[in-house]
């Protein structure tokens, strides 16, 4: 393909963006826009299976039979998630064993978030209530991405976010309704967690080498910095609401701007642990790696199953 007919496919493709088409797998594209796809979903990918790490060690510690099948089915949605985005980042050329050796050799990023520990009980209300509430933020605007299969697997990703999300502000509302001591629990949880949840929107709007693009491609709909502002504002009022003090002191209405005014994020720390020194960076990846590994034979018995399936299938025609 010479250099005139690349640039007319683009022109149309760029039509189609400003007409909020979708954009198909065997769709023409900019080869920048597949790779910057695949960057994105596979790390939206990784972050649902990172995901289920810090919450699954808790299934056999809730405090209740029904906290427990709560948060096993909270799990389970997250491996779903995860295999919806897989799926769709393969429709970009990419296979499943590629997208998972990069997040094992540490090359593929996943969510900042997933490398802090859960140390009590209320960390799980905190991370449905704050990490998932931070996640809906970015991912509702994604139904309208301009790829097709993202924006497809995000109506059900999100639907089920609400869940989760509602499931930990529950948890956090009953403990502060509990004791002295369960009422400090949440209150600890919501202090730890509060500025990690902050850093998931990535880092400023002047600092982020990737969101002119995406906005321009219609990947992102809103800049970091506006989401950021709209989880604070969204968020402020609800920690009020079950007696929980944001651990900001910044913290204020600003009625000139009709926004909550916040503290700055502690950026070495964000640099930190996206660059892999985070608390459970290197717990993280290891239990990922040792969970692929002892599934090995998983794969070959699932693969061995499917071949001998064809096999009996070509017989049968053959017959």
């Amino acid at each position: 393909m010479n250099e005139a007919q690349t640039t007319s496919l683009e022109e149309v493709f760029n039509r189609r963006i400003d007409a909020e088409e979708k954009i198909e797998p065997k769709d023409w594209m900019p080869e920048k826009y597949r790779k910057t796809h695949i960057r994105q979903i596979s790390q939206h990918a990784h972050s649902e299976i990172v995901g289920m790490l810090p919450e699954g060690n808790w299934i056999s510690r809730a405090p209740t039979l029904r906290r427990k099948v709560a948060l096993l089915a909270k799990v389970q949605d997250e491996a779903g998630h995860g295999l919806y985005l897989y799926s769709a980042a393969e429709t970009l050329g990419i296979s499943r064993d590629e997208l998972l050796d990069q997040l094992h050799d540490g090359t593929a990023k996943y969510s900042s978030i997933f490398n802090y520990p859960t140390l009590t009980w209320a960390d799980i209300g905190a991370i449905g209530w704050l990490v998932d509430g931070a996640a809906i933020m970015n991912q509702v605007a994604l139904i309208n991405t301009s790829y097709g299969p993202y924006s497809r697997a995000m109506v059900r990703i999100c639907k089920e976010e609400s869940f989760h999300q509602r499931q930990g502000y529950e948890i956090l509302m009953t403990l502060m309704k509990g004791t002295d001591e369960q009422r400090a629990m949440a209150q600890d949880a919501l202090d730890r967690w509060w500025w990690p949840s902050l850093m998931m929107f990535g880092p400023r709007d002047d600092e982020s080498p990737n969101t002119a693009q995406s906005m321009r491609w219609k990947l992102k709909r809103k800049s970091n910095d506006e989401l950021r502002q709209a989880f604070v504002d969204q968020t402020v009022p609800q920690a009020e609401l079950i007696g929980l003090r944001i651990p900001d002191p910044a913290l204020c209405w600003n009625e000139e701007r009709g926004h909550y005014d916040f503290g700055e994020i502690d950026w070495d720390e964000f640099r930190q642990v996206v660059q892999g020194n985070g608390p459970c960076n290197r717990e993280r990846l290891e239990a990922r790696r040792a969970a692929h590994r002892n599934g090995t034979w998983v794969r070959e018995a699932a693969l061995a199953h499917a071949a001998k399936q064809a096999d009996r299938d070509s017989l049968r025609k053959a017959i």
